[in-house]
């Protein structure tokens, strides 16, 4: 006989509510030059064309010049993996990972109401506190001073502060050419704008969870994801995986560069892959540590009670089984027998072992891994890869 299909289950209105990254300012703007469509994101199509519109001129200038790969003076283009990486890994996969943003928020954020995290009496709120980000993520005035803000760091960081970075693009009387000037004020500020945006971003995240956190969610201290029925987000920070290895790949292809060309030891570059390691996990996990503060208050009151429920369970197990008597509390003993015992007691103990924070292996592997490839493959140009590998499995295990 073939089992019983489940109905699926019925999706919130709330499910349309929020994602981070429709309706957007810069999304608008796409789309009102149609370099995106109407009605989806079209990362793609963007991801193609400002790959192209940056890397191309640069190429086809060096060339040009005969400077692509080879070079009288300085260093053909080539050799500057940096640049090769930024316009051609760094910048469409922060386009790509706004599609990984946008599913994301779609698919958990519905999933406090299908989980009954948020109830009947929350829901107001629930769907109050999304309207207020979304109010956030649709002004323009963020987007404005971070475009504001990335072209002023590309006018003060001047082109002089990054000699061997732009040697391919100097000639011999000093002068920048225009591939240089393309990278320089082209290139770089609409990186740096995109980072900015990925910041912003990553605070509305955190300022959705910061709401969250403040509704009487219904939590199951009990719940065998040992995180209240809120273990889903785990999987949240995923969705950035794709920005995370673009900035890794970034940094690693400058490193390379100066491994295989100007002898630079790897050691050398630990403290700083540390630094960046540290700096953007906890950025990633931010958005998680909100729920911290409700889930301890949960697990705390809820100890008491389970404990209480165990303790009584034994009691009614001792007088029907051990004494003898009667007087037993028949609801907590049915079915008969002394199982119902070791389930109260597997309960308890899932109450207890309850995470005060929804993070786990997943997330930290969804977090370390694409920071760690890169810079695995900068390493392995002074360090058998074998040797990476095996550090890196155990950093994870």
């Amino acid at each position: 006989m073939a089992a019983p299909q489940l109905a699926p289950f019925p999706v919130p209105d709330a499910q349309k509510a929020f994602s981070p990254i429709d309706n957007e300012p810069p999304l608008r703007w796409q789309r009102a030059v149609h370099l995106a469509p109407s009605s989806g994101l079209g990362v793609v199509r963007r991801a193609i064309f400002f790959a192209l519109v940056g890397w191309v001129p640069i190429a086809v200038w060096s060339w040009a010049h005969g400077r692509f790969f080879h070079a009288s003076l300085g260093e053909p283009l080539l050799q500057h993996y940096g640049v090769h990486v930024r316009c051609l890994v760094a910048i469409p996969l922060m386009i790509i990972a706004e599609a990984t943003l946008h599913n994301a928020a779609l698919r958990y954020l519905p999933q406090f109401i299908r989980s009954g995290l948020v109830d009947d009496a929350t829901r107001p709120a629930f769907e109050a506190a999304i309207s207020d980000i979304r109010r956030w993520r649709d002004a323009t005035l963020p987007w404005l001073s971070m475009i504001g803000a990335a072209l002023a760091w590309t006018l003060a960081d001047r082109v002089t502060n990054h000699v061997d970075e732009m040697s391919w693009a100097v000639d011999a009387t000093g002068a920048l050419g225009f591939g240089g000037v393309w990278f320089a004020y082209g290139v770089r500020p609409v990186f740096l704008a995109l980072l900015f945006g990925w910041l912003w971003r990553i605070v509305l995240m955190v300022a959705v969870f910061v709401k969250l956190a403040r509704l009487n969610l219904s939590f199951v201290p009990a719940h065998p994801d040992r995180a209240g029925g809120v273990g889903f987000v785990e999987r949240l920070p995923m969705a950035f995986a794709p920005v995370s290895f673009a900035l890794s790949s970034v940094l690693a292809s400058h490193w390379a560069h100066r491994i295989v060309y100007h002898g630079q030891a790897v050691a050398s570059l630990r403290m700083p892959a540390i630094a960046f390691t540290v700096v953007w996990s906890l950025l990633l996990l931010a958005p998680l540590l909100p729920l911290s503060p409700s889930l301890y208050r949960a697990k705390l009151a809820a100890l008491p009670s389970y404990a209480a429920m165990v303790a009584e369970q034994g009691r009614a197990v001792r007088r029907r089984w051990i004494d003898g008597t009667s007087k037993a509390d028949a609801a907590l003993l049915e079915p008969e027998g002394i199982g119902v015992t070791c389930d109260a007691a597997a309960m308890y103990g899932q109450v207890r072992s309850m995470r005060l924070l929804p993070i786990g292996k997943q997330s930290l592997v969804a977090i370390l891994l694409p920071i760690a490839v890169p810079m695995l493959i900068a390493a392995a140009l002074q360090i058998p890869i074998k040797t990476l590998l095996l550090g890196l499995v155990k950093t994870l295990m």
